[in-house]
């Protein structure tokens, strides 16, 4: 017989919620918190659906966060069975988003229900924020709710993201930290014409690669304990007129730095600025900062999430800050601790996503116990 948690993840899969259609999911899950005493509020910005439910009228805030919405299944002939028909073979559950990340979502709610059975009375409050644009924009979702809630004074302390942080089984990685993210789109004026009289035209493609080159071997900082050294990257460069004879008037390059709590956005884009200047190029830059770096040392939230995993599956976790970005990034600057804890992240984003079913349960069992070491 199917678990509460299975069954919910089955039906949150059933809803084809491809970015930022949430497709009903929250209305799903007012259905079971409501029904446990959560008071639901939909906060709708633009064509984005977000839930925040709450529990309790004071502090300490435990806030349960994740997202509904799911990136394009991709080829529907490729996959082994319809990615939004839940099915369960060989022990796990298959369907977009069974990984990223509506299995967690099912995992806090039932973790929630059973909890709430055994302690009606529990300390502080337990809360859920629920989006539909992480997988999207990223502008109409957490960020939204977070500046809603900091308007009105309501504060959050700590912050249980359901991200799928596990390499190969659940609980022996959560993230309690990520990087910065920065971008840049770089365009290298020159002077169009014929490649036959290099006296009469300025390529700037030869222009930018020493430029290039020295921004890619920079040591922008050395890292620390928890992050790596800030890492530089391009993404694409577009040049040329298509004809082999012509040399083009511009070059256009797209990089893009991962960064530590080592170095700030503002001495990144200074650096460049000098980089560049000292190349005597031509140029125009836009900046695009889509993530800024946080960490939550070892701390009550660190402490009891990996008490509740040893406990559940006897695993020592590890720290880690990798990856790309999460919606971590909107919560931690209110001064909540953040952690991310989710299943195993092979499958995320891949034809024939899934989820072990058993460790779907055990991470249901794992958030009720972080509920029972935070406010019990």
């Amino acid at each position: 017989m199917a678990s509460a948690t299975l069954k919910l993840a089955s039906e949150l899969i059933a809803r084809p919620s491809v970015t930022p259609d949430d497709a009903g999911c929250q209305a799903l899950l007012i259905e079971h918190l409501e029904a446990i005493g959560f008071d639901c509020e939909v906060l709708v910005f633009d064509d984005v659906t977000n839930l925040w439910a709450r529990r309790g009228k004071t502090g300490p805030v435990l806030a349960f966060a994740g997202h509904t919405d799911v990136v394009p299944p991709g080829p529907l002939e490729k996959w082994h069975s319809d990615p939004f028909t839940p099915e369960i073979r060989d022990g796990n559950l298959f369907g977009r988003g069974a990984a990223d990340m509506k299995s967690s979502i099912a995992a806090m709610v039932t973790a929630c229900e059973r909890y709430v059975v055994e302690h009606p009375d529990h300390r502080g409050s337990i809360a859920l924020l629920i989006t539909s644009d992480e997988e999207g924009k990223a502008v109409n979702g957490t960020v939204k709710v977070i500046e809603r809630l900091e308007a009105r004074g309501e504060k959050i302390d700590w912050a249980l993201i359901g991200e799928p942080s596990s390499h190969v089984h659940v609980g022996d990685v959560v993230k309690n930290g990520r990087r910065g993210s920065i971008g840049a789109k770089l365009v290298i004026h020159g002077v169009q014409g014929h490649v036959a009289y290099p006296h009469k035209v300025d390529n700037p493609i030869h222009r930018a690669m020493p430029a290039l080159h020295e921004l890619a071997r920079h040591e922008w900082d050395q890292g620390n304990s928890f992050f790596p050294p800030t890492s530089f990257q391009i993404s694409n460069i577009n040049s040329g007129t298509g004809a082999h004879n012509v040399v083009p008037a511009h070059a256009e390059i797209a990089f893009n730095l991962r960064y530590s709590t080592e170095i700030d956005a503002k001495q990144i884009i200074e650096t460049t600025r000098v980089i560049l200047d000292k190349h005597e190029l031509d140029y125009d830059i836009d900046w695009s900062i889509s993530g800024y770096p946080f960490l939550t040392p070892e701390g009550e939230l660190v402490a009891a999430a990996q008490q509740a995993i040893k406990q559940h599956t006897g695993l020592t976790t590890s720290l880690e800050t990798t990856g790309g970005t999460s919606d971590g990034r909107f919560i931690a600057p209110t001064g909540a601790q953040v952690l991310e804890l989710g299943p195993v992240n092979e499958s995320i984003h891949k034809l024939n996503e899934h989820v072990n079913t058993r460790e779907l349960d055990q991470l249901s069992d794992i958030y009720q116990s972080i509920l029972e070491n935070l406010l019990s």
